[in-house]
């Protein structure tokens, strides 16, 4: 089973461990890398040996927002999932005009942020990283 590359775009320790603690759940594994702020996570996917399977990202980040980022780095190959706070219905809109797969807002509810985490990986990653969707993510 292959390992699937994930790439979380948070600035916010709290939800990147809780991501963390939601993918290590899976039943394949998963190698999280962290990016704290855009300028971070532009560094990192222009390494040419770095091939993420999902990009999280958050859009409240430092340095470079999410919506420059994806504004600077667009990939057909790899799906960019936004999972923010923002309510701002335009910028929602803006994502999946830049390529984003789809935006989802961050749940305040625990369960409910484990739950989306989950979805979100089992629809954008694991196709990918194992050819079928027959493993899972606890939630």
């Amino acid at each position: 089973m292959n390992t699937v590359e994930v790439l979380l775009v948070e600035d916010n320790a709290g939800d990147a461990v809780l991501i963390r603690q939601v993918l290590a759940d899976c039943t394949i594994p998963v190698n999280l890398h962290i990016a704290r702020d855009g300028e971070q996570a532009l560094l990192m996917l222009t390494d040419p040996y770095f091939k993420p399977h999902l990009i999280l990202l958050d859009l409240n980040i430092p340095r470079i927002t999410g919506l420059a980022l994806l504004e600077r780095w667009q990939s057909i190959d790899i799906p960019i999932v936004v999972f923010s706070s923002s309510l701002n219905e335009t910028e929602q809109k803006r994502v999946v005009e830049l390529g984003a797969k789809e935006f989802i807002s961050k749940p305040t509810d625990i369960q409910a942020f484990i739950d989306a985490v989950c979805a979100i990986f089992q629809r954008w990653a694991m196709p990918q990283a194992s050819g079928t969707v027959s493993g899972s993510c606890a939630g």
